[in-house]
């Protein structure tokens, strides 16, 4: 009998340690969230705030009358009506995604194509390399304004050359025809952003490891082979993000295409920043504008959306 009411007794008390992890745990979550908080407010503040105040601009009548009587009457869906009927976001939208999918493609091609070449070690590779860097380190509107001289019709130095080696029959109108003005702005975003993404895909390369490249060699498959079995899957997480960074800075690009054409020849070059930046500062209508930005912000989103998702299922076959 003392026996079990020995044993009641000791199975009835909490050991020392088991009576203060609840509370170690519980301050331990509390300090936890105290690390937290800055970050979670700083995002409240800066991202939640003027993405909920942009989303009820929208569906509201504000102009800068309303910054003097604080009056913005609710429009229901009259703004997002009135910009979907609109044309000129209809082109606009177009032009983004023929403008983004261009840059990003060609950028990434020939960023790649250059990461591999200097991958190979050779003399001066590590000056050429900080020479290719230039471009990007350039301000946006400093290479607009300098590419927007080169490409000039009359006086450019392109169409001197060209027209010099008799590689055209006349000067081109880069950026004063309708249908050559996108293509011109694809070219010079896509010479902006290669150095980005030949460093990134650079020290990419630089973390495959070389084993894999001589079993592959030993096995008998030749540079392609290797480049397409090896190189580019053991890439690809480098891929993806440089694809989505490019993506994100390129969707709503904005200051290069003010700075080169200004949206013109006749809107040939109008994308969704430029129209955001002309209903909101030019027409001054905020809610248009607020519409338009709302659009921007879904298209980036459902790209974010897809890139985790995938991001995902390429982890769960990696487990």
């Amino acid at each position: 009998m003392t026996i079990t009411a020995t044993g009641a007794a000791t199975a009835g008390t909490r050991p020392p340690a088991e009576r203060t992890t609840g509370g170690r745990g519980r301050g331990g979550g509390l300090l936890r969230w105290c690390f937290v908080a800055p970050a979670v407010l700083y995002m409240l503040a800066f991202f939640g705030y003027p993405l909920v105040r942009n989303i009820l601009m929208s569906f509201q009548h504000y102009t800068p009358r309303t910054y003097f009587t604080g009056s913005s009457p609710f429009n229901g869906l009259g703004n997002w009506r009135a910009v979907f009927s609109d044309p000129l976001f209809t082109g606009s939208l177009w032009h983004t995604l023929v403008f983004t999918a261009g840059s990003l493609l060609g950028q990434f091609v020939i960023g790649l194509a250059l990461a591999v070449f200097f991958s190979r070690r050779f003399r001066l590779s590590g000056f050429a390399r900080a020479v290719l860097l230039l471009p990007w380190l350039v301000p946006m509107v400093v290479t607009s304004i300098v590419w927007r001289k080169l490409l000039d019709q009359d006086t450019g130095v392109i169409n001197t050359v060209l027209t010099g080696l008799h590689l055209a029959s006349g000067p081109v109108p880069w950026l004063s025809s309708p249908g050559v003005a996108l293509l011109s702005a694809i070219l010079v975003n896509v010479w902006i952003g290669i150095p980005f993404n030949m460093v990134i895909l650079y020290g990419g390369l630089q973390e495959i490891p070389r084993d894999l490249h001589e079993a592959a060699a030993l096995d008998g498959a030749g540079a392609w082979r290797t480049f397409r079995s090896v190189t580019l899957p053991m890439l690809r997480p480098v891929v993806t993000v440089v694809l989505v960074l490019g993506f994100m800075s390129t969707v709503k690009i904005l200051d290069l295409i003010l700075a080169l054409t200004a949206g013109g020849p006749a809107d040939a070059t109008q994308t969704l920043g430029t129209v955001t930046y002309r209903l909101s500062f030019e027409q001054l209508d905020f809610g248009q504008g607020a519409v338009v930005g709302n659009v921007l912000i879904a298209v980036s989103a459902v790209f974010a959306v897809l890139y985790l998702r995938a991001n995902r299922a390429d982890f769960g076959r990696g487990k």
